[in-house]
């Protein structure tokens, strides 16, 4: 029997493929994944499958006013994402394999990946639970010792259920808020009439919020005339045009707050240094 580990990109398949070389012996590439005699590692496209309301709960655009509102399913639907829908078939056809008794989510270590693992598995028991147990490999490195590590050190599905039900709650509270508010926005700028679509999203509307405040503060900048002194220099070897500084500039005061509170720590330590460490061929230490 086998293992699918499920990865959120086609490179980390790749990289996970490659480092379990060593240990569990050569990979075969297929279209769909790599497989050896005890792995079959492949991998989704981010998201493949979105929540949706039941089919009775679509309510058609001619009838979005405040009289439909709110919109509260009593449980969502999932809906394959169009544009990685074979993908999403490879997958679940991989999973629904008889030689295949054992799932690892390979999605990328946060509340995301788990989200995208977890739907997909939801979605493939949907006509018959698959009815295999499946465990994390949790990576906060991609090095091949790191990944290795991980696969000796598989989280439990217990240890990973707080997470994943953040994460549902998280997808499912951004289309309450998605199509309750887009509605009643929409209802409420088409009351006179004609119908003017106005989205809003738990994350959409407050960024459009910055943006805007942004651009009105630009539009309201009001530029004033300023003036430099250039001068041109005679030297030995020929001239320069210099610009005059005042020589009695201090930095603004949230620079002036950071000195002091490392002047601070300094005063408390005794000693302050700056520690210099390299790490080697690490993308997420280099990050850090």
């Amino acid at each position: 029997m086998k293992t699918l580990v499920i990865a959120e990109k086609p490179s980390v398949a790749k990289d996970i493929a490659a480092a379990l070389t060593s240990t569990t012996g050569a990979f075969q590439k297929s279209d769909d994944a790599f497989e050896n005699e005890q792995y079959v590692v492949t991998s989704a496209v981010g998201h493949l499958v979105e929540i949706a309301a039941p089919e009775a709960f679509d309510v058609k655009r001619g009838k979005w006013s405040f009289n439909n509102l709110p919109v509260l399913p009593p449980h969502f639907d999932l809906r394959p994402i169009e544009k990685t829908k074979s993908r999403l078939n490879a997958v679940v056809k991989l999973a629904k394999r008889k030689d295949i008794d054992r799932l690892i989510n390979a999605c990328d270590a946060g509340r995301e990946g788990e989200l995208i693992f977890r739907l997909i598995e939801q979605f493939a028991s949907e006509k018959k639970p698959l009815g295999k147990p499946a465990r994390r490999l949790w990576l906060q490195s991609m090095t091949p010792q790191a990944i290795r590590d991980g696969f000796v050190n598989l989280r439990s599905d217990e240890q990973m259920q707080p997470l994943a039900d953040a994460a549902r709650c998280r997808s499912e509270a951004d289309w309450l808020v998605g199509i309750n508010g887009t509605r009643a926005m929409t209802a409420f700028n088409s009351r006179d009439g004609g119908f003017f679509l106005t989205t809003v999203g738990r994350v959409q509307t407050p960024t459009l919020s910055v943006v805007v405040v942004r651009e009105e503060a630009i539009r309201k900048f009001v530029s004033r005339p300023y003036w430099e002194i250039h001068a041109t220099f005679k030297v030995t070897q020929g001239e320069y045009v210099g610009k005059w500084f005042d020589e009695n500039w201090k930095r603004p005061p949230r620079r002036r707050a950071r000195s002091e509170t490392q002047s601070k720590n300094r005063s408390a330590s005794g000693t302050w240094r700056r520690r210099k460490k390299l790490w080697m061929r690490c993308v997420t230490n280099l990050r850090r």
